[in-house]
């Protein structure tokens, strides 16, 4: 879709409300400006109507599946509510289980717990931790980064075939890069692994925010997410998926809740018998409201509908690309090329520059809050930088100083709440740190780059 085009388009849906819009941050160059967040893929900001239906429930707060008190009904009804809400926004099957966690990775680790003994793990190297590190105990295949959507679906077929010794396997794969932004051709992905008689997990954090995600469509046995990135801060995830190896495993977390009856036996112990709902693997009082936000957050995205809002984010893609590619010294990294489809989340390195430095001087002298570092992704944007395993980088900002070389990028990201203005901002002052320099000296403290003073 071209500039134009976009723009056309985006007319139809002004960004959404969220919390922030109006906070003001001083400057090291003196005086304040309004903050441009554009660091989205790491937590977006709560939405305006998340945030009125959170304090509308939290006078009526109560305890969820323990009480037989008004406000414990309620809540209870609530938590529920939220759990039907979000099966209907991933439609969900009939059968399937929603069991609500604290996050992606928190997703991703409990399904790592339930999989079956001598159960086989695939997974790209191009993934974010949360879904590379779960799998530890188990027999994990690492598969390379492909440089197409058909290259991805190859290998991963290629890995089924040769499998040995044929049981249970789980692919799990990201629906949207969380470095690139690009789209991961989830539903041949899905066939494939069928075909050879795995499962699926789909690592949706970064996809579900900004496009429409059906279980059933994409035919995902699982797929993950969280509240955090989904405009619903509030400590929460989701794992909706197969309910068969979930209810056979060992629950999540041993404790109240979980449990359906507990009676000690003549020697002393105890027998358990545990629940084979969702309630399995949600041991402990919940996080009713965590659970109540994403819903609210789920509801608002349907209702803005995601044509128009998908319309305006690829016009602020195009934006910020066009911006960036009238730069010379601005290199993009991409792992399926310029014209790969894409969400709202774009990794940049500058020659000359120290990333670290970069986002540093974006943040002080004009306001704008970035990402900088391998974006617990080290696999991906070290083979996208061309680097070694041993080259210095880290999840965070690297140690290295302003003006000295390190294995780290920059990243922007930005949704439905971004404002037209905060793009603008970020390209123009890409242009200018680029051709005039930074205004201000910096220093590493901390491992961060920060203004010197």
């Amino acid at each position: 879709m071209s500039v134009s085009t976009a723009a056309a388009d985006r007319t139809v849906c002004a960004p959404l409300p969220v919390l922030g819009r109006g906070v003001t941050v001083p400057l090291v160059t003196g005086g304040e400006v309004s903050y441009a967040a554009l660091d989205y893929a790491a937590s977006a900001p709560a939405l305006q109507r998340v945030w009125d239906d959170v304090a509308a429930y939290a006078p009526y707060y109560g305890s969820v599946h323990r009480g037989a008190g008004y406000l414990s009904q309620l809540s209870t009804d609530l938590f529920e509510n939220a759990r039907s809400t979000v099966a209907g926004f991933l439609d969900c099957r009939a059968d399937d289980q929603l069991i609500f966690t604290r996050s992606t990775t928190d997703s991703l680790n409990l399904l790592a717990a339930a999989l079956p003994a001598d159960c086989q793990v695939f997974v790209f190297e191009t993934e974010h931790h949360a879904s590379l590190l779960p799998w530890r105990g188990a027999r994990v295949t690492w598969l390379d980064a492909p440089r197409t959507p058909r290259q991805a679906v190859d290998t991963l077929e290629k890995a089924l075939a040769d499998r040995d010794p044929y049981g249970p396997a789980l692919v799990c794969v990201t629906g949207a890069s969380n470095v690139t932004g690009e789209l991961w051709p989830v539903r041949e992905l899905a066939a494939a692994a069928h075909a050879h008689g795995a499962r699926i997990v789909l690592d949706a954090a970064q996809l579900a925010p900004h496009h429409p995600v059906s279980v059933r469509d994409l035919d995902v046995d699982w797929i993950a997410f969280s509240g955090h990135k989904l405009y619903a801060p509030f400590g929460s995830g989701v794992l909706a998926g197969r309910a068969d190896w979930l209810r056979a495993a060992e629950p999540y977390l041993a404790g109240g809740g979980a449990s359906r009856r507990v009676t000690r036996r003549e020697d002393g112990g105890v027998d358990v018998e545990w629940h084979e709902s969702e309630a399995r693997h949600e041991a402990g009082s919940p996080n009713v409201i965590g659970a109540h936000a994403v819903a609210s957050a789920c509801k608002a995205l349907t209702e803005a509908g995601f044509d128009t809002l998908v319309a305006r984010e690829q016009y602020l893609v195009e934006k910020v690309r066009a911006g960036l590619a009238g730069v010379p010294q601005v290199r993009v990294l991409s792992l399926f090329g310029d014209d790969a489809p894409r969400v709202g989340v774009i990794s940049f390195v500058v020659d000359g520059w120290n990333s670290s430095h970069f986002a540093a001087a974006l943040s002080a002298e004009y306001g704008i809050g970035v990402r900088d570092g391998l974006f617990c992704a080290h696999p991906l944007v070290r083979t996208l930088l061309g680097g070694d395993a041993q080259t210095q980088g880290e999840c965070g900002a690297p140690e290295a100083a302003p003006g000295e070389k390190s294995l780290n990028a920059i990243r922007v990201s930005f949704g439905a709440g971004t404002p037209d203005e905060h793009v603008e901002r970020f390209v123009a002052a890409v242009r200018e740190l680029v051709t005039e320099g930074a205004r201000w000296t910096y220093r590493t403290q901390d491992g961060r780059c920060v203004p010197a003073v």
